[in-house]
């Protein structure tokens, strides 16, 4: 028998919501990267449309394509045998029709062996996420700051904090809910209201910048390991500062090789 555990599904992560087990997420855009994740027993990594600011070094993540979100996630897919490959949907590609959303999701599903995909919105893109999930294509929502639609939000600014744009986000997680997502993203969320939302919910919630309340937490991973200093939002903890260390080591090498220091003796082959 194989000593690899068993993948987490969609079901499991359901799961996990009714057994009080947080969720713990994190995104990924490369193998080496979704390999540790994996061995460190990360449940959900989200190949995210963040990976164009992140990695490509976009502003938004508007410009992200179908192309460069397939390319990341069968690399991240590849490289994990437990947690759960989620696909971020970018912009355009499941907004316009419900059939192009069934087409271009099946694509990432195809291309990628990933287990579901993410998209964004909530009562208006419910008959969409309900196209997807009658075709067996697994859903996770995202709603609250949707960063697809940080132009007509008037940037990254938090959710949900007066008494009808409360309801209108509680009204959009349950239209996901009901429309068949197996979980949803809640972004920049108060926390009080992600606490409320979460409760009334069957379904996991994943908070990023919405409290403690929620099922589960996500963090996109550059951040998380202090990859990004200017990046300093109020919701993000970092857990390592690699920018630092990254520069110390790579002034290291250079002063190395400028000293004449490496390589030595022992790095060369006779």
């Amino acid at each position: 028998m194989s000593d690899q555990p068993r993948p987490l599904t969609t079901l499991d992560v359901v799961a996990m919501k009714r057994a009080g087990r947080k969720i713990v997420s994190l995104t990924a855009y490369d193998a080496l990267m979704a390999r540790m994740l994996d061995a460190s027993g990360v449940d959900l990594i989200l190949v995210g449309d963040s990976v164009n600011q992140v990695v490509a070094g976009r502003p938004t993540t508007l410009s992200a394509t179908l192309d460069q979100m397939i390319y990341h996630a069968r690399a991240v897919q590849g490289a994990v045998h437990r947690a759960l490959v989620v696909v971020d949907l970018p912009f355009l590609s499941y907004q316009v029709t419900p059939e192009e959303a069934i087409r271009n999701a099946g694509r990432v599903l195809q291309e990628t062996d990933a287990a579901a995909v993410k998209l964004e919105g909530g009562v208006t893109m419910g008959p969409t996420i309900r196209a997807l999930v009658d075709r067996g294509i697994p859903v996770m929502g995202h709603v609250g700051l949707t960063p697809q639609s940080v132009h007509a939000l008037g940037g990254y600014r938090v959710q949900g904090r007066d008494e009808g744009a409360a309801a209108r986000l509680m009204a959009d997680a349950r239209a996901v809910e009901e429309a068949g997502a197996f979980s949803v993203v809640l972004e920049l969320v108060p926390s009080p209201l992600a606490a409320r939302v979460t409760k009334e919910l069957a379904i996991p919630t994943v908070g990023i910048g919405a409290g403690a309340g929620c099922d589960g937490q996500v963090l996109v991973l550059p951040d998380m390991l202090g990859m990004n200093p200017a990046f300093t939002p109020k919701f993000l903890k970092r857990y390592a500062d690699l920018d630092g260390t990254i520069r110390s080591a790579v002034s290291a090498y250079a002063d190395d090789v400028r000293a004449g220091r490496y390589p030595g003796a022992e790095h060369g082959f006779e």
